[in-house]
């Protein structure tokens, strides 16, 4: 689902609520999923590999999607992003069970839709994590089972499907595609029996990574066609192999690889230092089912859903491992400024130019439940015992919250925080002292925020600590 730049994102609006949960039109999803096949659970990690993701969709028929996986990306464009997705696509993304709901049988349809108008509806969901990534020196793969649209010839005509993963930093930003990084796991265009996976990278157009077209390649279905009946299709992103490498499977099958040497150092860093989100969707027309015959026309049948068995994210750990992430590595000075928007992955916050001593950029749009990840912070042996924030906030009268300090894991008990309200203004910077439990060695830095509102309450330019 290749992206295309845009215009950058100015303005005051500081957040925009995309997962609209709506009850439409059960009895449609429910009746579409009465003719499919039955479907499979999630297989067992063969050994060596631990399973960090799982979703088997099951659930009663004409229900929405587990929101503790799962947002709704709505309407037809991400705030401040490029129109159209940036693809040229033709539909609304909505949240409505007529578009995204479970079929009662272990499955998930995203069906697109058409109405008295010509007007297309369909689905879109990512995951709420973006922090799918290989341990150092280890890998992760991502692998869904699924049966493309069951719709062939002109009357699949505009249909794009795909199961792929953005870089962590395009969530919020929407501006900086490809250099963060696109992996395309399956994508399929008008009902042909051909499955496609790519990497999207570097700068666009052109660029070391052949935008916007990427580093790809494409291969059939056997034994059924993609439409015909159930396939699985995987990601292994190998950080055991010099160079690294991100390798495509079709039913196990090996039939794609980007290697870190295809590219100069400083694109492959660009795409990879960082987590991931998955994203499951059907588009309807745009650049992509254009270069095969165009989009819908009115011979294009709605109606005819994604189906998707499950999706699993696994790892496997590095030399020494066993099964879990090996320690951090330690790439990073607890005791000099470390930027907030150097973050390794996040969930909520946008990376934003800060008029604060020294200029650079800040995060924002930071409210309760937002969170941003620091690789590999050392502490030395000589316990830090300090905490200090740089922060600002515009927020309004009777909003505030707590920036925390958590290490090596998102809900671990925090071992520093402080409160912050309004400060005069989201560029009205001060530094805020806390104390801190005493901390040694390396850890994974997590900033958590909590508030009792769900308004924006803080920015952050940079955090460090003292003895």
């Amino acid at each position: 689902m290749s992206e295309s730049p845009g215009t950058p994102r100015r303005g005051a609006v500081r957040r925009v609520l995309v997962a609209v949960l709506s009850t439409m039109s059960l009895a449609a999803a429910a009746a579409t999923a009465a003719t499919l096949p039955a479907s499979a659970s999630a297989p067992t990690p063969s050994s060596g590999w631990s399973q960090v993701f799982l979703d088997d969709f099951n659930g009663a028929a004409g229900s929405g999607v587990n929101t503790a996986n799962w947002q709704y990306t709505t309407g037809t464009s991400y705030p401040g992003g490029p129109a159209n997705f940036g693809t040229g696509e033709v539909e609304t993304m909505t949240s409505s069970t007529n578009n995204v709901a479970l079929d009662g049988n272990g499955d998930l349809l995203i069906t697109p839709r058409r109405d008295a108008s010509g007007n297309w509806t369909s689905g879109r969901i990512e995951t709420t994590r973006t922090d799918f990534q290989p341990p150092a020196g280890g890998k992760l793969r991502m692998e869904a089972r699924l049966q493309m649209p069951n719709v062939t010839g002109a009357a699949a005509k505009g249909y794009w499907p795909a199961f792929w993963a953005l870089g962590a930093p395009y969530r919020g930003n929407y501006q900086n595609w490809p250099g963060v990084g696109e992996l395309d796991v399956m994508e399929n265009v008008q009902g042909l029996n051909t499955e496609w996976a790519t990497m999207h990278c570097g700068t666009s157009p052109g660029g070391p990574c052949n935008e916007t077209s990427g580093i790809g390649n494409n291969t059939p279905c056997t034994g059924t066609t993609c439409q015909a009946g159930f396939h699985t299709y995987a990601m292994e992103w190998d950080r055991s192999t010099s160079p690294e490498e991100i390798r495509f499977y079709l039913d196990g099958v090996n039939f794609h690889t980007v290697k870190a040497n295809q590219v100069d150092a400083t694109t492959w860093a660009n795409a990879t230092n960082h987590g991931y989100f998955m994203i499951l969707n059907v588009a309807m027309g745009g650049g992509f089912p254009g270069a095969f015959g165009g989009g819908p026309d009115s011979g294009t049948e709605p109606g005819h859903p994604l189906v998707v068995d499950y999706v699993q994210v696994l790892q496997a750990a590095g030399s020494g491992g066993g099964g879990t992430t090996p320690p951090p590595t330690g790439n990073r000075d607890a005791y000099s400024a470390i930027q907030a928007e150097s973050f390794d992955s996040q969930s909520g916050v946008v990376s934003e130019t800060t008029t604060d001593t020294g200029g650079g950029q800040d995060i924002g749009t930071i409210a309760n439940g937002d969170y941003a990840v620091y690789k590999g912070v050392n502490f030395g042996s000589s316990a830090a015992t300090q905490f200090y924030g740089r922060v600002a906030s515009g927020a309004a009268g009777g909003v505030s919250g707590l920036v925390e300090v958590r290490l090596d894991s998102r809900t671990s008990t925090p071992v520093a925080s402080f409160a912050l309200a309004n400060t005069g203004g989201w560029q009205s910077w001060r530094t805020v002292p806390a104390n801190m439990s005493s901390v040694t060695g390396t850890h994974d830095v997590y900033l958590t925020f909590t508030s009792g509102q769900p308004a924006d309450f803080v920015n952050v330019n940079w955090f460090d600590f003292g003895h």
